[in-house]
């Protein structure tokens, strides 16, 4: 071992010796452009060494710098769909706000236009029951309604009250299978009676049409005919619009027609309940042309 031992320690020796003469003969020894080798090769090395190092930092000062960049553009992502959504909002709460204004100015026109007096409510809910078409208005017997008066909208006739409590009051929609409406198609003058769609699963129902019963066989009647209330029924007042005529065939001698509604029951908001119906209220105008459409 102690023999191992002086033999490397010989060749480590050596080894520096030589290294040593080779430093020192560097450093006497000059290129062809008088600069010595030693101090040629100890710059280059050390310049790749910085260069090396420089590149790092500049690597990690980018990849640091990129970092940082991208965490503020994720922020103003952020920041941007946050003021979108706000906006959105906001958006769509003006347009709803809009849409009531314009609906309410619409509900005074009428009640300015009508010759009976009136009472404006609120629709503040539906009825649970699909069977049965009605909704609930936010006046009551302390407001002056009873029950059986006519609840109107611009488009049309909605209803009439069935139950009233003192503050509120539940509307049974002319859609609704046991109501009944006296009417009159508004280009021949014919009457009958519009009723709701009786059973829940038919597509007719579900449609919201209605039928027109009791007209006579040999009366004139068209698809497009408007149809307006007849006044024969002592609830609501003569030549409210009703709807159109959808469809209309003959069976057995007899007319079957069914009737579009002109009030869009679920976008109402706003009605007016008749309080007291004139005796003698406005006829429905006569259309100009009465020929065929």
């Amino acid at each position: 071992m102690a023999l191992l031992d002086i033999r490397q320690r010989t060749g480590w020796l050596f080894g520096a010796l030589v290294v040593s003469h080779i430093i020192l003969i560097s450093g006497q020894v000059t290129t062809q452009r008088g600069v010595p080798v030693l101090q040629e090769v100890t710059f280059g090395t050390f310049a790749e060494m910085q260069r090396a190092a420089t590149g790092a930092v500049s690597s990690v000062t980018d990849s640091w710098q990129n970092y940082f960049a991208l965490q503020q553009i994720r922020r103003e992502n952020e920041r941007l769909k946050k003021e979108v959504t706000e906006l959105s909002v906001a958006l769509q709460q003006e347009r709803t706000a809009a849409q009531q204004t314009h609906a309410l100015q619409k509900l005074l026109d009428l009640k300015s236009a009508t010759p009976f007096q009136t009472a404006a409510a609120a629709v503040i809910g539906s009825g649970a029951d699909p069977s049965f078409r009605t909704m609930t208005i936010d006046k009551g017997t302390q407001d002056g309604l009873r029950a059986d008066m006519a609840v109107i909208a611009p488009a049309g006739v909605v209803g009439r009250i069935l139950v009233p409590t003192a503050r509120a009051s539940k509307v049974q929609l002319i859609i609704d299978r046991d109501a009944a409406v006296g009417v009159m198609v508004e280009r021949t003058r014919a009457t009958g009676v519009a009723t709701g769609v009786g059973s829940p699963e038919s597509l007719d129902y579900r449609a919201g049409l209605l039928d027109l019963d009791y007209l006579p066989g040999s009366v004139d009647v068209r698809k497009g005919d408007r149809v307006v209330t007849a006044g024969i029924d002592g609830i609501y007042p003569k030549g409210l619009p009703i709807g159109e005529i959808q469809s209309a065939g003959r069976v057995g001698g007899e007319w079957h027609i069914k009737i579009k509604p002109v009030v869009d029951f679920s976008s109402l908001e706003a009605v007016l309940v008749v309080l007291q119906v004139p005796k003698e209220a406005p006829d429905a105008e006569q259309p100009a042309d009465d020929g065929e459409r």
